[in-house]
């Protein structure tokens, strides 16, 4: 192929999506640390549904229109690190091509260098041995044969970014030592790789077919498909029968990304549900509505009853918080949070999840805390699109850390006294998790072997133990000092209460410290310390 339309722009870029969806489950398991939350392919793969399927909305075979339209739909779609990445690898293929209605190899291959240098400029400290290493060594390559060959056709210059492309994530243990030791390849990297394939493959006459098992409900699309809300009056029953935390587990169990407001007899509730007549019946136990609406998730232009039903003065400040458990997001609303966004490690949010957020919060300054490493470039990519309000990212990479900034925060004082008053609480809390191991593996000489628990302060694996409440009092002990005043224990779902009260008692038998328990219902952690 010699020139590329817009047609065939759109059929490749599909063929490449299938490729990267197929392979999402085995790009997730390249995760270096055996814990369980593998998930740069299924970020990768939601990042790139998410463009693909806005270029289907648009209805164009153009090609400015599809380009413009892919780059937009992943940046706004883009999940993790490398999801955002991504969206500005093909943000840069898109400014590279701007008009042409055709592309030549030529133009082709300038707009993927052009990718890669947009890609190292979207981060701020670049680690070789990652997805940037693959997009960057394998277009500097291509490039070159290009300039020896200008005549070569769109196949074969594929073919040469493809080769180049494995070359390089094969090499990406030698730069990353721990991806050597863990014999681990980049998966950020992989997953570049499998979309390269996907549209050398169509290039070929052999489009990728997203496979049965990599339907929509695995790969695209979340599963849940009704945004169900009602504001519910409290009946004289239903007030001696109501228990908040109850019925946010009732809600757990019919659905997702749950909201649960308690303003006197007033119930303000949101969940996310395949089913929203259960999440309604549940609901009348109580009293009686004064508002219902049901409107299918991807119809997002609705407004929520929610957020209308009484309007906020703008604000001078707001804060927005990530988390990801029942237990958590009501902690953070304790400590002043505007809105709670739900995610995490698990499940990483979008740029638009956090762009709509927002705008549902009214105020001029707005805290963003991600909680989490993977959610930062989201986060800071939501920031820059957003053009009325003023953003201020702090890069909080754990849950203590977000809680630790929303307390000294000040609505009476000036934005720069609050960041400098946020950013010194961060600096001041440790961070601990408890969760277990899903593999064998070897990390920086450590041996752990599956089913392990495993104690991770701040970012590192410091011990393990076969029993839970034995690795938890051990990273109590990593983490507490003669300095310590304070520690943060929240409890997990993998936890019980017997366990929290066990290990509770340890830290009042041992440390003269004030213990302060929380029960945060997170997933994939069943302890969350912090320590100040």
């Amino acid at each position: 192929m010699d020139r590329m339309n817009g047609k065939q722009l759109k059929e490749m870029l599909e063929s490449g999506c299938n490729n990267l969806n197929n392979r999402k489950k085995e790009i997730d398991a390249l995760n270096v640390f055996p814990v369980p939350d593998g998930d740069t392919g299924t970020n990768m793969s939601l990042t790139f549904s998410n463009g693909i399927s806005e270029i289907r909305k648009s209805g164009s075979e153009e090609l400015p229109v599809i380009a413009k339209t892919l780059s937009r739909g992943l940046l706004m779609g883009a999940r993790g690190n490398s999801g955002v990445i991504t969206s500005q690898i093909f943000r840069g293929f898109y400014q590279a091509i701007k008009e042409k209605s055709e592309l030549t190899p030529t133009d082709f291959c300038d707009a993927m260098k052009n990718g890669a240098k947009m890609a190292y400029k979207a981060v701020m400290r670049p680690v070789e041995g990652t997805i940037l290493t693959v997009v960057r060594e394998s277009t500097d390559a291509a490039e070159a044969f290009m300039s020896k060959n200008p005549g070569a056709s769109l196949e074969e210059y594929m073919e040469v970014l493809c080769q180049e492309a494995q070359k390089s994530l094969d090499h990406t243990p030698e730069l990353l030592p721990v991806l050597k030791e863990t014999g681990c390849v980049d998966s950020g990297g992989a997953g570049l790789v499998a979309i390269f394939n996907g549209f050398l493959s169509y290039l070929k006459g052999e489009p990728i077919q997203e496979a049965a098992e990599g339907s929509e409900k695995e790969t695209g699309e979340r599963r849940i498909g009704y945004r169900t809300e009602f504001i519910l009056n409290l009946s004289e029953q239903g007030s001696h029968l109501f228990r908040e935390e109850k019925f946010r587990d009732k809600l757990n169990a019919l659905g997702d990304h749950i909201t649960v407001v308690v303003d006197g007899k007033t119930i303000k509730t949101r969940v996310s549900t395949l089913t929203p007549g259960d999440a309604v019946n549940l609901g009348q136990r109580y009293g009686e509505f004064s508002r219902i609406q049901i409107e299918p998730e991807s119809d997002s232009m609705n407004p929520s009853i929610l957020e209308t039903e009484k309007p906020v003065e703008e604000q001078e400040y707001g804060i927005i918080t990530v988390c990801a458990g029942s237990g958590l997001e009501k902690l953070f609303r304790d400590y002043r949070a505007d809105y709670v966004v739900s995610g995490g490690q698990t499940m990483n949010p979008s740029t638009e999840d956090i762009v709509q957020a927002i705008a549902k919060v009214n105020a001029k300054h707005i805290f963003i805390l991600p909680n989490n490493s993977n959610i930062i470039m989201a986060a800071k990519q939501a920031a820059d699109v957003t053009e009325d309000k003023d953003i201020i990212v702090l890069e909080t990479k754990t849950i203590p850390q977000g809680l630790a900034a929303c307390i000294p925060f000040n609505p009476a004082e000036d934005t720069e006294t609050n960041i400098e008053r946020m950013k010194e609480a961060i600096s001041e809390v440790k961070s601990g998790q408890i969760t277990y191991a899903i593999k064998n593996t070897t990390i920086e000489g450590r041996e752990i072997h599956e089913g392990d628990y495993m104690g991770i302060l701040n970012k590192d694996i410091v011990l393990t133990a076969r029993d839970m409440k034995e690795a938890t009092c051990r990273l109590i002990d990593a983490m507490i000092d003669e300095d310590s005043e304070i520690v943060t224990l929240i409890q997990g779902e993998d936890a019980t209460d017997e366990d929290t009260e066990a290990v509770s008692a340890y830290i009042s038998d041992t440390y003269e410290v004030d213990i302060e328990v929380q029960k945060g219902n997170q997933p994939v952690y069943a302890f969350i310390i912090g320590v100040e």
